[in-house]
């Protein structure tokens, strides 16, 4: 199948549209949308959106985390949405002064979208104020990727064919807490997961459940240090990566607990001992900590992912193997 952009899309919006399940020819019923809100909105599903929603129905952003393809304004094409918050889709619909049949939000939920009968989408809030996005629903998902400037998530920039967080590339010498110890991106997820400079919580009970189920758990220094700054955190990352799709890890060493003969086979395998410190994409593979602080993940076969636990983090929350 060949990569080819839609007329009016970038590069980089076809990208994000292919990340989210879009392809070529593309086609899904629409009776999921258009039966509910028939029932309760009492709207009836015109062409231009028939149309629309046979290509695109059901795609989002707006779960996904920061990555090197996040669109400026995450969406979801999904016309129910509509439903859970019908006075405010009727404001926004009459500010409008066409009629409007929903095609989901954008802005993160902040924002309403809906397409009129000509196929122009119209995008705004509950509180009124509709303002035409673009003439078709194509060049509308070339604006929410590329053009349309929020304050929901972040506010992104280009950088070449792609976008990028704010401070990506970090001043020698600058705090940690400016992302000096990994990429801004990284510093985001972080704090957002409950990460702060200076944060310390006691590995005992851990170490303690380790070793009741078996005594070959003993944690060393490295993997100590590191829970003590990190562990109980759970990264809930999702979406497409630099060179991996992005999944959540959790930093607990009691993920493993009961499988201490995998670790010793790991541990093996790497040439080192590793003591848990987690798990990641979707509890498919260990993550081990050597003492020399390298970070190591595997489940069947072992790979170094690290030599650092901030590059090793880093790495998880970026998308890259």
């Amino acid at each position: 199948m060949t990569d080819v952009p839609r007329a009016g899309w970038s590069a980089l919006t076809l990208r994000v549209m292919r990340s989210t399940g879009w392809y070529p020819e593309r086609s899904v019923p629409v009776t999921r949308w258009e039966e509910p809100v028939r029932a309760e909105l009492g709207l009836g599903m015109h062409d231009a959106v028939r149309r629309f929603l046979t290509e695109f129905g059901g795609l989002s952003t707006d779960e996904w985390t920061p990555g090197p393809i996040m669109p400026q304004s995450p969406f979801r094409l999904d016309p129910r949405v509509a439903v859970a918050d019908r006075e405010a889709f009727a404001r926004f619909k009459e500010s409008a002064g066409a009629r409007l049949y929903p095609l989901g939000h954008a802005d993160s939920g902040a924002s309403r979208l809906g397409m009129s009968e000509d196929g122009a989408v119209w995008i705004g809030t509950g509180d009124g104020g509709a303002q035409l996005l673009a003439d078709t629903g194509v060049l509308a998902l070339e604006k929410l990727v590329m053009e349309r400037h929020t304050d929901a998530p972040l506010p992104f920039v280009l950088a070449g064919d792609h976008l990028e967080f704010p401070g990506e590339t970090v001043p020698v010498g600058a705090r940690a807490g400016s992302g000096a110890r990994w990429s801004a991106e990284a510093d985001w997820m972080l704090r957002r997961s409950g990460w702060f400079p200076g944060r310390s919580v006691s590995t005992a009970q851990w170490e303690q459940v380790l070793r009741e189920n078996d005594e070959g758990f003993e944690a060393n220094e490295a993997a100590r240090r590191f829970l003590t700054e990190f562990g109980g955190l759970e990264l809930n990352t999702k979406g497409p990566g630099r060179t991996m799709a992005r999944s959540p890890v959790r930093l607990d060493p009691l993920v493993a607990k009961l499988d201490f003969e995998i670790f010793d086979f790991l541990s093996e395998e790497a040439g080192t001992y590793l003591y848990p410190i987690g798990d990641a994409v979707q509890a498919n593979q260990y993550l081990g900590m050597a003492e020399n602080g390298a970070v190591y993940f595997g489940m069947d076969v072992v790979e170094l992912l690290a030599d650092t636990a901030d590059e090793a983090l880093d790495k998880l929350i970026r998308g890259i193997r």
